[in-house]
């Protein structure tokens, strides 16, 4: 069982670290997991590695990118 919880813990803290370096890179409210894609945005179509997505907020549409494990989508880049 504690190697159980310690895989565990060891694989958050490896998706937050993931995570981490995405902010990092394209800033903290440029980064989703599932969950807050999902409230902020519309998905249209997957084709690897980007995602076609309408943004809630104001409809512009646009391409996230994404990571598969753990799955983060970042860069969002509006067409207009």
């Amino acid at each position: 069982m504690d190697e159980l919880v310690q895989t565990i813990t060891d694989t958050e803290d490896k998706t937050l670290a993931a995570r981490r370096v995405l902010e990092k890179a394209f800033g903290e409210d440029q980064v989703w997991n599932t969950e807050e894609l999902r409230k902020d945005f519309e998905v249209e179509s997957f084709l690897a590695p980007t995602v076609t997505v309408i943004r809630k907020s104001d409809q512009q549409k646009g391409t996230l990118e994404f990571t598969d494990r753990p799955r983060f989508y970042y860069n969002f880049v509006n067409w207009d």
